[in-house]
């Protein structure tokens, strides 16, 4: 069995450094822009509601909100970077250049999640340092707020790598981005507990995996959530375990990678 090689002579920490220049270099667009959406949401909902809703019980609304938007900046951003990087090989023929070198498809696996973790806990950070500058946001529970930080981020590392490798054009990446991912934020918790939901719609919620990331996450600032953050834990882990364990496989058949 072939396993990620560390050394400076090995192609894992080529590719992986690739992958992480490929969003360093447009740094206006893949970490500027998410800040600039961030405080586009608090200047609405900070105008509209502020001083007239409150969440399990004394927590300001606002305050509810930051670590909603957040998570939905670290998702966004950490699905975006596998898959757009394979799409775009795919479709400029550089692919094979990838698939020449001697790298197990553990390591290409790796490099290309390790990538995403990183851009989206380094737009996580971004957007809660801007955050906290206009809303007095409490750390009650740090360890916990990382831990679903990286979570959630290898989840949808994953998912965009296996997004990346069914997708054989922009349309097809934008359908799975517009019809999976963007609903399944949205009706996440990001802007609403979802005590406040309906029992049915409460329901919907628990089997959505992205929830238990997001309320894990805010777990970590208020010390209260919708479930137990060791249900959140077990779900997330278990989604992460899941997804990589489909993604590996279908690397190591070369799925959509050698034609």
């Amino acid at each position: 069995m072939i396993t990620p090689q560390f050394d400076a002579g090995s192609g894992f920490p080529t590719l992986l450094r690739k992958e992480v220049l490929r969003f360093w270099k447009v740094g206006l667009q893949t970490i500027v822009a998410p800040l600039v959406t961030v405080l586009l949401y608090l200047a609405v909902f900070a105008q509209v509601l502020e001083g007239r809703l409150q969440v399990y019980g004394t927590i300001p609304y606002t305050t509810f909100l930051v670590p909603g938007l957040i998570m939905m900046s670290i998702l966004q951003n950490a699905f975006s970077n596998p898959s757009s990087s394979l799409i775009q090989s795919r479709i400029t023929g550089n692919l094979v250049f990838m698939l020449l070198p001697p790298l197990s498809h553990r390591e290409i696996f790796w490099a290309y999640v390790l990538a995403a973790v990183l851009r989206g806990l380094i737009v996580g950070l971004c957007v809660g340092l801007v955050a906290m500058a206009f809303v007095d946001l409490p750390l009650a529970r740090p360890l916990w707020m990382v831990i679903f930080a990286v979570l959630a981020c290898g989840i949808m590392a994953v998912l965009g790598l296996l997004a990346g490798l069914v997708s054989e054009k922009f349309d097809q990446l934008a359908a799975f981005q517009n019809f999976l991912i963007m609903p399944a934020t949205f009706l996440s918790g990001v802007f609403f507990s979802i005590h406040t939901l309906p029992p049915f719609w409460q329901s919907v919620s628990h089997w959505n995996p992205i929830f238990y990331t997001i309320d894990g996450f805010r777990y970590g600032f208020f010390a209260q959530s919708d479930v137990s953050p060791w249900h959140s834990l077990g779900v997330t882990a278990g989604v992460f375990a899941v997804l990589s364990a489909l993604t590996l496989r279908l690397m190591a058949r070369g799925y959509k990678l050698r034609y």
